[in-house]
């Protein structure tokens, strides 16, 4: 128990390693800044993908509710979320999060955890934004070679291209990115919006009949490690349409969302955490759900959902009424989407494995704070070559519902944090709180281990040895090298009483 604790690392400790020369961030964001982050992350391919889906095979036209089923779920975690960044502004969300609440063991877990969801989740945006570019080349006469583009590729070179840009605006300095992203940001959203605006005028209001489709019986294709995991443990197989069909739509388009948490590991940078990072993370979070809802009701009102495309579903749809050009104009949104996504994912890793070094659980060189522009120059080169490679080489479709489960995990990692904290930590000023904080952080919990449950045997088998290789690399490097394991400040009393003794030997 004692060693336990003596591995927990206080708050304070974590806002004071913030100060140290050398790793000091400079804080430029606004709750603005973090609200455009937000949404320039969550918006990618889901908006454009996931829609024609989950209404085709699981939802109807309800597809709509699916979305904010989806919606309210990733809310209650933001709410933690939103509480933990306002307490302890500090970089590396879930893994600073775990740190002060479950000790350096879970934290190393949560941030070799993390890996799946930012970095891979990189790579695979990357080689979806090669893609659409070759698409859109291909529609303008000017496709690629497929021996440096597409699925056949040796080497993905337009993946390789945008990883590489992406990294030198992160290394240039926070505030450039954010600029970046704004414009980004703004016209894919604003390419949403004209999707909205004028195919609200070809909706069809017999297509929405039946809303909620009759249900019908499951499909019994998947088994073994291909089916999920909640059906190979409990034989329970989710149903298609019915309001039963909703809910599994719900667990489909709940990806759409992910990446609401990435705005937590900007804490040190923000000008006023305390206010801004719940602003940021739950604003960002209401505007997408706004957006997802109208995309969805316009997608279904102009196309029948049994003849929605799974692939393009809003180029199609568009087609369907005699206006193909909006096909292109859609592409256009989905690379600038996907571009935004590329950059905010690697921002986020790398101020994940930027707080992991400065606690030295990864080699400390990796923390250096570049001079003039005040980034993690370091490790932002070293996440850039990392993702740069995966995207260039390997084959990451099976690979992608890892980056779901690793997120999922960080939700419920974070969720149970809250309360935890809230009990070993009562006096710690909370300028956001959770409401309801004895249940809404447990129903968070429950709703994504539900979700991770629905998830393919083969997707937790590979998560149960990715998390091993961790816990192997920790024994091996981690623990033994950890500030804390060379005599760092073990919880708030020590760290007061070290302070104590530090101002008389000044006197």
């Amino acid at each position: 128990m004692a060693t336990n604790r003596a591995r927990v690392k206080s708050v304070e400790d974590s806002i004071r390693d913030t100060d140290e020369p050398g790793h000091r961030l400079k804080r430029h964001l606004s709750g603005l800044d973090l609200a455009v982050f937000g949404v320039g992350v969550i918006i990618g391919t889901g908006i454009f993908v996931l829609t024609g889906v989950v209404a085709r095979d699981q939802s109807g036209p309800a597809v709509a509710i699916s979305f904010v089923i989806a919606g309210v779920v990733c809310g209650l975690a933001a709410l933690c979320y939103a509480e933990f960044a306002s307490t302890v502004p500090v970089a590396g969300s879930a893994y600073t999060f775990s740190y002060a609440t479950f000790g350096e063991f879970v934290a190393w877990i949560i941030g070799w955890d993390l890996v799946l969801e930012l970095a891979l989740g990189a790579a695979t945006v990357a080689v979806g934004w090669s893609g659409y570019l070759n698409q859109l080349l291909g529609d303008l006469g000017v496709p690629l070679p497929t021996s440096i583009a597409g699925d056949e590729a040796r080497f993905n070179i337009p993946a390789i291209v945008i990883v590489a840009v992406m990294t030198a605006v992160l290394v240039l300095g926070i505030k450039l990115s954010s600029r970046v992203t704004s414009v980004i940001v703004a016209i894919k959203v604003a390419i949403v919006l004209l999707v909205i605006a004028v195919g609200v005028f070809f909706v069809k209001a017999a297509n929405y009949t039946p809303f909620v489709p009759p249900a019908q019986p499951p499909a019994a294709d998947a088994s073994g490690w291909d089916a999920p995991l909640v059906q190979t443990l409990f034989g329970f197989m989710p149903g298609t349409f019915g309001w039963g069909g909703v809910i599994a739509g719900a667990s489909i388009v709940f990806f759409a969302f992910i990446g609401f948490d990435i705005v937590a590991t900007a804490a040190e940078e923000t000008k006023d955490p305390a206010k801004d990072m719940p602003r940021g993370i739950i604003g960002s979070l209401v505007i997408c759900t706004a957006l997802y809802v109208a995309v969805s009701l316009v997608v279904v009102g102009m196309q029948r959902y049994s003849e929605l495309s799974a692939e393009a579903p809003l180029a199609e749809a568009f087609s369907s009424v005699g206006l193909p050009i909006f096909a292109g104009i859609i592409s256009l949104g989905a690379l600038a989407g996907l571009t935004s996504v590329v950059m905010i994912l690697m921002l986020g890793q790398s101020r994940v494995l930027f707080a992991m070094s400065r606690d030295h659980l990864l080699p400390p060189a990796f923390a250096a704070v570049h001079p003039r522009y005040g980034t993690p120059y370091k490790i932002t080169i070293v996440t850039g070559v990392f993702v740069a490679f995966l995207a260039a080489v390997v084959p990451l479709e099976e690979l992608a519902s890892l980056v779901n489960i690793g997120t999922l995990f960080a939700f419920v990692l974070v969720s149970i944090g809250v309360w935890v904290l809230r009990r070993t930590r009562p006096e710690l000023p909370r300028t956001f709180r959770v409401p309801m904080v004895q249940v809404l952080p447990w129903v968070s919990a429950a709703a994504c281990l539900w979700l991770m449950a629905n998830l393919p045997g083969e997707t937790w088998l590979r998560f149960v040895v990715w998390m091993a290789l961790g816990i192997g690399l920790y024994f091996v490097y981690g623990r033994r090298r950890s500030r804390l394991a060379a005599g760092g400040s073990l919880d708030p009393a020590t760290a007061g009483e070290r302070e104590t003794a530090r101002n008389r030997a000044t006197d």
